[in-house]
């Protein structure tokens, strides 16, 4: 089977297409025959060495896939062989097969396309837990979604409008982003190219909610974005921290979080594979319903061919996708 591999960090230039023998799964772990991937920009952390958890090299990249399974290791149980699943995994889905452990993989119900299950799966999680999860959303509540052109970004403007925010707000830098976030469902798109961001942000998003802020801020951005989004959170906010892709780890005036009863927390969405990973199957059940429904629909900006893989990570490592590049590797998606 063929494989794309890191052997130095860097360049998604510097990977190469290499042929390996089939894989053979250990205990609690399948193999599946991949037919699609998403490529995110955590992905592109890791190829470049910037992320926090880096394989030792040589190593296939790739979290987010979907296919058939091929073989069961000991230990497994309630798939076989030729189901249809999508993995949320730390490593190894830019390749023909992977191996997804017990708590990494999820049943595909018959009628989602399986391109479309590729991409429901880390991107949506996250967006969905970091909401629902520690956001503590409650419908009819307002939603500000920080970075919401990216992957984690469109995938939250989707799931908040679908369970019932009364407002859904999406930062933008690009045109189109703009464009991507309503159509997503955003009520309003903020504009974060400005000078004063720290104004504009506030402005923009009392504007757009009559005074009152966002009750909850999802943030993948950090840097001078989180300052910002904290003076336009409404009295008793949350606002969630899931990523620095600005590269800068801001830091916070407690004071500020006593004046308006905000609380800020923190998303690791690996962390539920190993502790509760029965919530993350269920979330990842609501969320194949809520597509059956929809409600949700991955926006794919540009899908790429196995051998392109280089190319769509330095599509995603440039920041302004408008939607997620996509990966066929496989057969014909079905």
């Amino acid at each position: 089977m063929r494989s794309y591999r890191v052997w130095e960090l860097g360049s998604p230039n510097d990977m190469k297409i290499e042929d390996l023998p089939d894989l053979v799964p250990g205990q609690d772990e399948i193999v599946v025959d991949v037919e699609a991937a998403g490529v995110g920009f955590v992905d592109t952390l890791v190829v470049s060495g910037r992320y926090q958890n880096i394989p030792p090299a040589p190593f296939t990249p790739g979290m987010e896939f979907a296919g058939t399974v091929r073989s069961i290791g000991a230990g497994v149980t309630g798939c076989k062989a030729g189901d249809r699943l999508a993995a949320y995994v730390l490593n190894g889905g830019f390749a023909e097969q992977a191996i997804a452990k017990v708590g990494e993989f999820y049943a595909v119900p018959d009628d989602v396309p399986l391109d479309q299950a590729a991409l429901l799966c880390g991107a949506y999680l996250t967006a969905y837990f970091a909401l629902v999860e520690r956001g503590g959303f409650r419908r009819g509540e307002t939603v500000l979604v920080g970075g919401a052109g990216g992957a984690v970004g469109l995938a939250a403007v989707q799931i908040a409008r679908a369970l019932g925010a009364t407002r859904v707000l999406g930062a933008f830098r690009s045109d189109a982003d703009r464009q991507a976030i309503l159509d997503a469902g955003a009520d309003a798109a903020i504009d974060l190219s400005g000078p004063d961001l720290r104004e504009a942000v506030r402005s923009q998003v009392l504007e757009a909610t009559d005074g009152q802020g966002a009750d909850v801020v999802l943030d993948p951005i950090g840097g001078e974005f989180l300052s910002a989004a904290l003076r336009a959170t409404a009295w008793s906010g949350r606002l969630v921290v899931i990523g620095f892709a600005a590269g800068d780890i801001p830091t916070v005036k407690v004071n500020y979080l006593l004046l308006k009863n905000i609380g800020i927390l923190g998303l690791d969405l690996s962390q539920y594979r190993r502790r509760a990973p029965d919530r993350l199957k269920a979330a990842q059940a609501e969320l194949f319903d809520l597509w059956r429904q929809g409600l949700l629909k991955p926006r794919i900006a540009r899908q790429f061919p196995f051998e392109a893989i280089p190319e769509a990570l330095n599509f995603v490592a440039g920041g302004r996708t408008g939607g997620r590049a996509s990966i066929a590797i496989g057969r014909t998606q079905v």
